[in-house]
């Protein structure tokens, strides 16, 4: 079982028995310390902070990352504390699966990554938008 221990006491888990999901960017499993507080980010796009939204996939990609960065920071957590992920992405194809994987490891480094659903959607909120993540963060206890 390959699993890793943070701060807070978030626990991500590889169970025997499941594939290998490292080089899809997510774990199988994230165990929740007792009494932990969760943050909730909402769905974060590639969007400047003046609201630009560059057409490419991989940009969006990294500035929706870098927006959620800043919202975990702002909930006083950090990227390691993330237990999980939801991604929506519009024409999802394997190539953009692997954009994401490596956008995502350039954003958290390396290490298991939380667990993680990704959805194929056929649009989001706003024209053009191509990639959406939201996280649920664990917080140490107050």
């Amino acid at each position: 079982m390959s699993e890793q221990t943070e701060r807070s006491g978030l626990r991500l888990i590889n169970p025997p028995g499941l594939y290998d999901p490292a080089p899809n960017g997510y774990s199988h499993v994230a165990l929740l310390p007792a009494g932990a507080r969760l943050a909730f980010i909402a769905g974060q796009g590639g969007e400047t902070a003046d609201g630009s939204l560059s057409a490419d996939f991989r940009q969006q990609v990294r500035q929706a990352l870098r927006n959620l960065c800043v919202a975990i920071e702002a909930a006083g957590g950090s990227p390691a504390q993330i237990a999980k992920l939801g991604v929506l992405i519009v024409e999802h194809s394997e190539a953009r699966l692997h954009v994401f994987g490596e956008e995502l490891a350039r954003a958290l480094g390396p290490g298991p990554k939380p667990a993680c659903t990704l959805i194929p959607v056929p649009r989001l909120a706003l024209d053009g938008m191509l990639f959406e993540i939201e996280a649920v963060l664990v917080l140490t206890a107050e």
